[in-house]
């Protein structure tokens, strides 16, 4: 079998990761973006653990993570309806 289906390896034309919306970046301008979204991402679940470490017992924290993570489905879904009516 010699043909390749999308998703396959090996890729015969890789995509350029070094463009940055679909312009050429310095690496010192890719450092620094990922820097931040790193950064961001960081602070996020810092902020998430904060919270879990505050509650009194495993159980409870188990109970706060669902809360969490259902807050942030339905964020999710309010931001994709929004680029869905946007498109």
């Amino acid at each position: 079998m010699t043909q390749h289906r999308p998703g396959q390896w090996p890729v015969e034309q890789p995509v350029d990761l070094d463009a940055v919306d679909g312009a050429k970046a310095t690496h010192d301008e890719l450092y620094v973006k990922r820097a931040a979204e790193k950064a961001l991402h960081e602070m996020c679940l810092d902020s998430i653990r904060h919270d879990l470490e505050q509650q009194p017992t495993g159980p409870s924290a188990q109970a706060k993570a669902r809360i969490w993570c259902a807050h942030i489905l339905a964020l999710a879904d309010d931001v994709a309806a929004a680029k869905r009516k946007a498109a």
